[in-house]
Parts: structure tokens; sequence; C-alpha cells
């Protein structure tokens, strides 16, 4: 099996504080201090905002050889989807110091649920992955319509990456599938809190989920397809909520030791 890169949907958190950093690490040491357990992050931060380059340089110093960032692309992009070319180059500038490290795996292009199937919304698919040149890029859909072969067959014909997701099983959500479409395999464990999926006070309350290891079991046997069919494999955990993403990630490496 090719290597498999494990780790969690962002690290920046207060509430990890005494769950997993210890109290005397220092906010700026953070990265560093997760770095020595895993071996790629997803960088979430820049859905809200773009960082500066000199932010982005100061991440890849604290990061040793080998580890790999998911950028994930800025919400005008995805969610208001009505952006300029300077709003791509904006993103793609960003991504120039760890294009030139060998340390992007990849960008992660998450669409909301309201993203649906349609040609007006493929068609724009087809303008972001233009506006994004060669760049590696991983879709994740929130839809299910979009679970069409003639889908995936689109996605690998324009080079792009179907993210695979673990989350709650309700209607119109994607069911735990295994599919490559590009050299990258991608998987999102988002957590199976369906009580909050939709109806919430705060964001994370929708990723507070302990995962069971029967839970996490099940994935295994997926992983193991999509690696052997990927180039690169991603796997992240996105529920965030007090640390648990850790526990998940660290779940699932044991089971591939």
């Amino acid at each position: 099996m090719r290597v498999l890169y494990f780790g969690t949907s962002g690290f920046s958190y207060a509430d990890w504080v005494g769950c997993f950093y210890p109290p005397n690490v220092r906010r700026q040491d953070w990265l560093v201090y997760y770095a020595r357990e895993f071996n790629a992050v997803e960088l979430n931060s820049t859905f809200y905002a773009l960082p500066r380059v000199s932010v982005i340089e100061s991440m890849i110093n604290k990061t040793g050889e080998g580890f790999l960032f998911s950028v994930k692309a800025p919400q005008k992009l995805t969610h208001e989807r009505q952006p300029e070319k300077v709003d791509f180059a904006a993103f793609v500038e960003v991504l120039h110091p760890l294009l030139e490290v060998g340390k992007l795996g990849c960008v992660l292009a998450q669409f909301p649920y309201s993203f649906a199937c349609n040609r007006v919304n493929r068609d724009y698919l087809a303008v972001f992955r233009g506006q994004l040149g060669d760049l590696p890029v991983v879709v994740e859909f929130r839809n299910a319509g979009w679970l069409r072969e003639e889908v995936f067959e689109w996605l690998r014909r324009h080079n792009l990456g179907f993210c695979c997701v673990d989350e709650p099983r309700l209607p119109g959500l994607l069911p735990p599938l295994a599919r490559v479409t590009s050299d990258i395999g991608y998987v999102r464990f988002h957590g199976r809190n369906a009580a909050k999926w939709w109806q919430h006070e705060h964001s994370y309350e929708r990723y507070d989920y302990t995962y069971s290891a029967e839970e996490l079991q099940e994935w295994v046997p997926k992983i193991g397809i999509i690696a052997s069919q990927a180039k690169t494999t991603f796997v992240f955990a996105n529920n965030h909520w007090r640390g648990q993403a850790v526990n998940t990630i660290r779940q699932l490496r044991l089971m591939f030791d």
C-alpha cells in the first residue's frame, strides 16, 4: 500500500489545550507540536480569510520533511461563487510557498449542500478547474445529487479528485463511498451527529462527535481501496470539538500499522 497521510482539519483550536496541546506549549508552537505526530494538516482557516504569504512561510518552517498541507479554498470561490479572476489569483499566490518546497498536497474545494448537480454548477466547476491551472484539486460535495457515474467520469476528465466522507446518514447527504477520480484519494470524517447537523447554535456543534472503534473499522477496507488506486491518499478528521479529531486519526492510523 502506498503512503497514507493522516491529519486533522485544522490545528489551531483553543479547546485542544489540555486534551492535545500541553498548557505550557505556546500558541505559536502548536503546529510544531502537531507536526511531531502527524504528517499532514488541512488548513481550513483559508476558507474564511487568506493569510499573508509570510504566515504560510512560517507554517512551512514549523513542519518537517515530508509533511504536506491540504489548503481549503476560500468561501468566496466555493460558496458565494461570484469571484473575479483576481480572487483566484490571490488564492494561488498564497499557495506559491508550499509549491516551491513541495509541501502542497492539494486544494480542497468544499461546496455547500445548496450546490446542486446541474449544468450551471458543473460549468462553474470547469471554470474553477481552469482558474487553478494544473494545481491538484479535490472536490467535496455535500449534496448527494452529484453521485452519478457521469459525474465521476467528468471529474476524471477534468483531473478533479473526489472527496469521500463519513457524515450523518441523513437524506440528501453523501453515503460512505470509496471513489477515486484523480491521483489523489481523500477522506474526511465529519462525525455522525445527525441531531446537530442542520440545527445548531454554533457551527462546531455539527462536528461534535466521538467515533467508536467499530465505526472507524468500517472504513479500513474502503481506505485500502482508495489507497490502492491513488498515488497519494489523505485521511482527515473534522470532528474537531475538544480534540476528538485527534483521537479519530490516532485510532485510524493504528488500524493501518
